[in-house]
Formats: C-alpha cells, structure tokens, sequence
C-alpha cells in the first residue's frame, strides 16, 4: 500500500472553503515530481483510491498519469477529512495488494498507525508517499525534497 498525502493546494481564501481547494502550480508540479520518483521505485498499482476532495483527486490523477495507471481512480469518503480511519482501512483490505491512497492530514498518518499496528504514525508532508509492505514502512517518497528514502520500523 502507499499512502500519498495531497499535493499543496491553494489557500482556503482563493477557493472560497476547504472542500474546494484545487491544487496550486506548485502541488501540480510536485505531484509529478512523486509520480517520478514512484515510477524510479518501479511502482505498479492494482489500483488508486482518493478521498473525493479536488486537491486528493487532481494529485492522484497526476501521479496516475505518471506512472501510466489506467484503470478508475475510485473516491471514498472514508478518506475526506475527518473521517474514521477505521472504516477505510477495511474498506480499501478488498482493492488489491499495490494500493495508491489519496488523502489528508491527519487521517492518512492515522491510517498508517493501523495499518501498521503502532500507536502514531509520522505525519506526512504535502506530496509525500510511504510504502508499507507485509505490515512495515519500506521506504518514503517526497517530492519537497525529490528523494527516497528507506524507512524501516522494528
């Protein structure tokens, strides 16, 4: 699974409210900075699950098109802000094995908590994947910084 927090988007002055954020020039172009270092990572998805707000859908839609996805880009509202972690944990266990999961801060850190059974999970920077792997971190994926790193948690 990678958990893929939104590209930067803009404020919530320009778009009226924070449902409606859009991705900025910038977030666009980091989103296709993550898809790179995806693609460099040899990524290939089964499928791209998104939380429904523009910001999440426009980053998955880049990072898809980055690494040549074309199947659905499928929205669930259990990955909206302030939704239960819970409840998309178990809903994305049916998607596949190599999962790409759009979503917001704090849910998507959260997620990782339970996906990898500890109590907190790092917080993840806007346009920024974490791999797990079999229930552990592997690696982590920023496009701020245009690296890979591994990461692992004992």
């Amino acid at each position: 699974m990678y958990l893929i927090r939104h590209a930067e988007a803009v404020s919530e002055d320009v778009a009226g409210c924070d449902e409606d954020r859009w991705l900025s020039l910038r977030g666009r172009e980091s989103a296709r900075v993550l898809a790179r270092l995806l693609r460099e990572q040899r990524v290939e998805l089964d499928a791209i699950v998104s939380s429904p707000l523009p910001r999440a859908v426009q980053t998955a839609e880049l990072v898809a098109d980055g690494l040549d996805y074309l199947g659905a880009i499928e929205t669930m509202r259990a990955l909206a802000p302030g939704a239960q972690p819970r409840v998309a944990a178990s809903l994305l266990s049916t998607r596949g094995e190599a999962i790409a999961v759009f979503g917001h801060e704090p849910g998507i850190s959260m997620l990782g908590a339970l996906i990898v059974g500890l109590p907190a999970f790092p917080q993840l920077r806007t346009a920024q994947c974490c791999a797990i792997e079999h229930g552990a971190p592997t690696f982590t994926a920023r496009a701020d910084v245009g690296t890979v790193a591994a990461l692992f948690v004992e």
